[in-house]
């Protein structure tokens, strides 16, 4: 009996955090649209393993986006 042989896949990429590494200096509520990167079409927030942010940045992203929501900076639901 012969076996087939697998395709050899591809190593997946390593995403280094944006705010880790000095990219993006800080999390604020106020900048929206830096904010919008961080969510999909349908406004929900995108999760650790999608967006490459360490779960410090994570938690504090996550506060940010719902403080933008609530001063109506940013939508809760697409348009």
């Amino acid at each position: 009996m012969s076996y087939r042989a697998t395709p050899q896949s591809k190593a997946p990429r390593v995403k280094v955090c944006d705010f880790c590494i000095g990219a993006i200096k800080d999390i604020d509520y106020k900048n929206a649209q830096g904010l919008t990167k961080y969510t999909s079409s349908y406004s929900k927030i995108v999760p650790r393993k999608r967006s490459g942010v360490c779960a410090k940045h994570q938690r504090k992203l996550a506060t940010a986006i719902k403080r933008a929501r609530v001063m109506a900076l940013m939508p809760y639901t697409p348009r």
